[in-house]
């Protein structure tokens, strides 16, 4: 038996990255996916990609900053997909900004991080909340290694801070949501090779090389890294696991 059979799993950011792996591996592992991202064309090509061996798989246009399109979009998911029972917060972005830089840029670094880290998190949760309880489903948010650290880069304070909320909100909610059966859980990744750091890795060696420095296993991780921890997290292996952080960094945090 597969590990996720009979789950529907909703996957945002899914578009690229790391949201697009946990898709395909949560398909891989009997799922029915439903892939939410801004850029729709490319949520539609990861479906499809899916679909073409053999998995199921959807996709719906959504920002999660328009609480009312994240209600619209749960409506639809639960009218054409199902009621689900896997959700996995994956949207965000991230800018390098430090908050001596001008104030413009660093209010709108701020504002936009926020928006979509952190309260995204909120605004998605929320509008699945019913179906969640109804299956005693199971919550990943993506965290970061920067849930714990501000890491020893020039940095927007804003990113650290919505990967600390992410954190805080994942273990409030398994707090409270483990009595509906609920689980609520976290990945902290460390530098994952993905498309939203790509310009930053290419342009910007010494940064790459002060992470590495600090990694013990020597390597960026790559998107497929995060799929295991995210199928056990989502799976019944980690039946009485809730309100915790499973860190996928290379081990950044051990040194």
């Amino acid at each position: 038996m597969l590990l996720l059979e009979r789950h529907i799993a909703v996957v945002t950011g899914a578009a690229s990255g790391i949201g697009r792996a946990i898709a395909a591996g949560y398909a891989r592992e009997g799922a029915q996916v439903a892939l939410l991202d801004i850029n729709e064309q490319a949520a539609e090509e990861a479906a499809q990609e899916i679909r073409d061996v053999g998995g199921l798989a959807s996709s719906f246009w959504l920002d999660v900053i328009r609480r009312e399109d994240c209600v619209a979009v749960a409506k639809r998911i639960g009218e054409q997909v199902g009621q689900v029972s896997i959700l996995v917060n994956n949207a965000g972005i991230n800018r390098r900004n430090a908050f001596t830089a001008d104030a413009s840029a660093v209010i709108k670094d701020w504002e936009d991080i926020i928006a979509i880290n952190l309260n995204g998190v909120f605004n998605v949760t929320h509008a699945f909340l019913e179906p969640l309880r109804a299956t005693r489903g199971r919550i990943v948010n993506i965290a970061s290694v920067q849930s714990f650290v501000h890491v020893r880069t020039p940095n927007s304070p804003a990113y650290t801070t919505s990967k600390h909320g992410v954190l805080g909100f994942t273990r409030a909610l398994a707090a409270e949501l483990g009595k509906h059966g609920v689980r609520v859980n976290a990945i902290g990744p460390g530098l994952i090779e993905t498309p939203l750091n790509a310009a930053v890795r290419a342009n910007d060696p010494e940064l790459v090389k002060i992470f590495m420095d600090h990694t013990p296993l020597g390597r960026a991780g790559k998107p497929e890294d995060i799929v295991g921890p995210a199928i056990f997290l989502a799976s019944d292996l980690s039946s009485y696991v809730t309100g915790s952080i499973v860190m996928a960094d290379g081990g950044y945090r051990a040194i």
